[in-house]
């Protein structure tokens, strides 16, 4: 029941505060990217609400319950990727005037083609990515309440489509600073509470037992015995995916420079990087004080069962309630971001825009969103969220990388490396999951396939580009990528 009211007292919090952006929500601009005047605080903040999702919250927890601290590769990856983020794309994508990975395509290579092609991947990401922060709440309210699976699935579908709807970029952004500071408390304060517990008299020795499942510093994802493999693929499409999730990079557009769009990124890092130190106590407790969740197939539960497994009574119920609530706003806040890129792919990219399409795209992409959840209980958070930032470090992030840093990139070599890359990426998913079992390195390659996916869609890109001629105003439209700004107001 305690969890019950703090999950209520979220979504009434997000609505009040998404009501707030409401009345700005009037043009494109102002629906996609807020018109450009977040301010760097808010942004850093909102960006590492909307980026710590359920995977962050509940899938790593899982992972590492499961697969031992390896897992921990995980979380490198995903903030690692920030650091690429600001130092390759951030500030020239913002300098580019492009709202959307579409519109950067279109303003680079001025091909409507490619335009729309991009659109389309779009949505592969976003699906791939809505459908384990969908499942993450039919998981946590199944927990806390009993109700079915799918009621938390569609729960969460039509609140946060809703929010979105009506208030846009601005609403999503001051909802999103609100649960990332949400995350940060209810996830810290009962993993330190737990730890505290830990450490009583009694509770060491099967700490010290257990130590020796947490002596494998690598991945082996699905036993494959092939771990520099694993991790060196995991870290591939977590730092290279977020240079080319679409959501990440709408973001910095809402900065009024690309200079304070790097200040923004760096700022991320440092949230992120405090997040992180907290679902490794969740994991790690996980496998001494509820270890029959690996052998029940429910270690993305972890999070919400450690504290009620280790704090009888009613402590342990408001422990479980803070966690609850931060997971489900974890939910809320990375598929807001994930709607509005939706959106934007769907209306502003694949049709004339305005504000009305807007908002049935939204809708319409949160349904498909939901219908594609209902089916994934049993499916780990972390591998869906890892094949959708393997398609996205396949397919945008050479995009961006040699669209802004080489000027011979060329319509031809756009289109084929997207395609090879988005082919691969999502054909070895389906593979890892209708085929198998498969030996050893196999299992990797399709499970996680960016170690050669990511590589291939750079080389197809490169090489057919070098066979083909760039525009003759390809130059000139690097050249303003790098062309420093000025800030509103500078003389």
């Amino acid at each position: 029941m305690i969890s019950l009211l703090a999950i209520l007292l979220l979504f009434l919090s997000s609505v009040v505060i998404g009501v707030y952006g409401v009345r700005a929500a009037r043009s494109t601009p102002d629906f996609l990217v807020a018109s450009q005047q977040i301010s760097p605080g808010w942004n850093a903040m909102a960006i590492a609400g909307e980026y710590v999702s359920a995977a962050s919250v509940l899938g790593l927890a899982g992972l590492m319950l499961k697969n031992g601290v390896g897992s921990l590769w995980w979380a490198v990856g995903f903030t690692a990727g920030y650091v690429a983020v600001a130092a390759l794309v951030a500030g020239p994508m913002r300098r580019s005037g492009a709202y959307t990975v579409p519109d950067f395509a279109d303003y680079r290579l001025g091909s409507r083609a490619i335009r729309k092609l991009c659109a389309l991947i779009v949505l592969v990401i976003m699906w791939l990515y809505l459908i384990p922060q969908f499942k993450g709440a039919g998981v946590v309210l199944h927990l806390v309440s009993g109700t079915p699976y799918w009621v938390g699935v569609v729960l969460a579908g039509v609140v946060v489509s809703s929010s979105i709807a009506v208030g846009g970029m601005r609403a999503a952004t001051y909802v999103q600073a609100f649960h990332y500071v949400v995350k940060l408390v209810f996830i810290s304060v009962p993993a330190l509470v737990l730890l505290v517990r830990a450490g009583e008299p009694g509770r060491e020795l099967a700490l010290r037992v257990d130590a020796g499942a947490w002596s494998r510093p690598l991945l082996d994802i699905h036993n494959s015995g092939q771990p520099l493999l694993a991790t060196w693929s995991v870290l591939l499409a977590t730092t290279l995916g977020a240079v080319g999730l679409p959501h990440v990079i709408m973001r910095f557009h809402t900065s009024a420079t690309a200079r304070i769009a790097r200040r923004v990124a760096v700022g991320v890092i440092v949230l992120l990087g405090l997040f992180y130190l907290f679902p490794a106590v969740y994991g790690l407790l996980g496998r001494v004080f509820a270890a029959e969740l690996i052998t029940e197939g429910h270690t993305d539960q972890v999070t919400v069962v450690l504290p009620g497994a280790m704090v009888p009574g009613q402590w342990g119920a408001v422990l479980t309630a803070l966690v609850a609530a931060g997971a489900f706003a974890a939910v809320l806040s990375t598929s807001s971001g994930l709607l509005l890129a939706l959106a934007g792919g769907l209306s502003h990219d694949l049709s004339r825009s305005s504000v009305p399409r807007l908002r049935l795209a939204v809708a319409a992409g949160a349904l498909v969103a939901v219908g594609l959840s209902l089916p994934a209980e049993r499916v780990d958070i972390n591998v869906l969220v890892g094949w959708a930032f393997a398609v996205a470090a396949s397919t945008f992030c050479p995009l961006l990388v040699l669209g802004i840093w080489w000027r011979g990139l060329t319509v031809p070599g756009a289109a084929a490396g997207l395609v090879a890359g988005v082919c691969a990426a999502t054909g070895a998913a389906l593979a890892s999951v209708l085929t198998g079992p498969h030996p050893g390195w196999l299992t990797v390659l399709l499970a996680q396939p960016a170690a050669w996916t990511v590589p291939l869609a750079f080389a197809v890109m490169a090489g057919v580009s070098l066979l083909t001629k760039p525009p003759e105003w390809a130059e000139r439209a690097v050249l303003r990528l790098h062309i420093p700004q000025r800030a509103p107001g500078d003389g």
